[in-house]
């Protein structure tokens, strides 16, 4: 594919979205949740693991502890033991009874609204805190770059290899789809992810974006 201007690499990227809206909708989030609360819970919880694990541990977790009050006063070893099956399950525990403390004492045991406020959370980077920005609150701020994401970005070329980050990855989404698409990137990307662009194996010859994609040819 010759080298794209900005403008046109829009207009594919409006083309893709538009193809991956009829199929996906709006994207359902894969992590189970009620609230801000047990959503950001389970995102934190998410890191460096799938989301099918924790939706695993969730269940008993919010049962037990499923309020910012019930989660902060949460004795730690207990929350262990829920969760350890999940990778990193020490950090984990302590940023999620962390978290609940600080939503308690700091924010009136409302989740807040801002990516900056989400991000002075224990355990929420910006990823999560674009989660909760779209899915709770539908009020995106930018775009949550998961491995998904990160790996379906390179192969559109909407990235290039200097674009090694989440962060840099983000960056460059940000300046080609517009702010009304923020919302269901993530979600979409990550069920697209899953059924067609797959790290290992992807689905190019039944792709729906396939003659859209630089990268179908060589796999």
């Amino acid at each position: 594919m010759p080298r794209e201007s900005l403008t046109q690499m829009r207009r594919r990227a409006a083309a893709i979205e538009q193809r991956l809206f009829a199929v996906y909708g709006e994207g359902a989030c894969s992590l189970d949740h009620t609230d801000p609360f047990t959503l950001t819970v389970a995102v934190v919880l998410s890191a460096q693991c799938t989301d099918a694990a924790v939706n695993k541990v969730t269940p008993e977790l919010f049962a037990r502890f499923g309020t910012p009050q019930t989660l902060a006063c949460a004795p730690l070893s207990q929350v262990e033991e829920i969760i350890h099956p999940l990778g990193f399950f020490r950090s984990k525990a302590k940023n999620i009874v962390a978290l609940a403390q600080s939503v308690v004492a700091d924010y009136g045991g409302e989740v807040p609204c801002t990516m900056e406020e989400l991000q002075r959370l224990p355990g929420v980077g910006r990823k999560t805190a674009n989660v909760v920005m779209c899915q709770a609150f539908r009020d995106p701020q930018g775009i949550a770059v998961d491995t998904h994401v990160f790996r379906i970005a390179h192969r559109l070329r909407f990235a290039t290899r200097n674009d090694d980050t989440p962060d840099k990855v983000e960056a460059k989404l940000l300046k080609i789809y517009p702010k009304a698409d923020w919302l269901y990137i993530n979600h979409q990307w990550v069920h697209f992810g899953r059924e067609f662009c797959s790290a290992r194996k992807p689905r190019c010859g039944s792709c729906p974006i396939q003659d859209l994609c630089p990268s179908a040819e060589t796999h």
